[in-house]
């Protein structure tokens, strides 16, 4: 007969503290990977079980949707902020927000794989465009966490445009509109700081070379962390206050999500 799914997933409703302890117990009788998953937001709710599969090295998956405010008209109450920020300070847990289909696949894979602790699966509400992997480069390199998704080369960048999740997008935009300019700039898709932060030195100061202090980096959410990798000569774009209640595309605009304002500040960097 046909596949049936009865008994594969159990519908929690909300009760994601339960659902996050009960993955952890699945976890630790064996035999297959639990993955829970509910709105970025509510992660909160979660916190305590996250951080016991964290402490004890569970392979736990979580799947977090509607990623930041532009998920819209639901509000602040429901758009994540601090989330992100706070999830990427546990230790042992593996953040990892992809930037289209592609590399929503080898998140995936790196979840399924990744066998010395919880995976966090950060995954937008709105649609976003497939890369162009022709243009740009490979979605294999999420698996090294941070890579470089467009460059100036042969050329040395003038400045570096670091981002995640559905900012890489917009990142790529302002990367384009500053050719124009001839501004050599370079997109860094930094998917997740513990996959980037596992690399040799080599390879990250490759991706991100000491000597080149214009940075912008770029995530709708909370910048807590971002200096990090735009530096303190850099400028991290993000959102440090509650959102509002609108149309998603209308809160990315208004709160700077947009090609056009990455572009003026990597203008203010250079002019410095």
């Amino acid at each position: 007969g046909e596949w049936g799914y009865g008994g594969a997933n159990i519908a929690f409703g909300v009760r994601e503290h339960a659902m996050g302890s009960i993955s952890n117990g699945m976890a630790l009788h064996g035999g297959l990977i639990p993955f829970a998953g509910t709105f970025l937001i509510f992660s909160d709710y979660m916190r305590p079980a996250v951080r016991l599969a964290a402490l004890m090295k569970l392979h736990v998956i979580y799947v977090f949707t509607h990623d930041s405010l532009a998920l819209g008209e639901d509000g602040p109450t429901h758009q994540p902020v601090e989330q992100l920020s706070s999830l990427r300070a546990m230790p042992g847990l593996t953040v990892v927000r992809p930037a289209d289909a592609n590399e929503a696949a080898k998140a995936w894979e790196i979840a399924v794989t990744h066998k010395h602790g919880p995976v966090a699966l950060i995954f937008t509400r709105q649609k976003v465009p497939v890369i162009d992997r022709d243009k740009y480069e490979s979605a294999e390199g999420v698996k090294r966490g941070g890579y470089i998704l467009a460059d100036s080369a042969p050329h040395k960048p003038d400045v570096i445009l670091i981002a995640a999740g559905s900012e890489v997008h917009i990142a790529l935009e302002a990367y384009e509109r500053l050719k124009t300019e001839k501004i050599k700039a370079r997109v860094v898709n930094m998917a997740s700081w513990e996959l980037f932060e596992e690399q040799s030195e080599d390879y990250k100061n490759k991706v991100l070379p000491s000597d080149i202090k214009a940075r912008v980096s770029v995530e709708a959410g909370s910048t807590h962390g971002w200096h990090k990798y735009s530096g303190l000569d850099g400028i991290a774009i993000g959102i440090d206050h509650f959102g509002a209640s609108a149309p998603g595309e209308i809160l990315l605009e208004k709160f700077g999500f947009t090609a056009e304002n990455i572009i003026n500040k990597a203008r203010i960097l250079l002019a410095g």
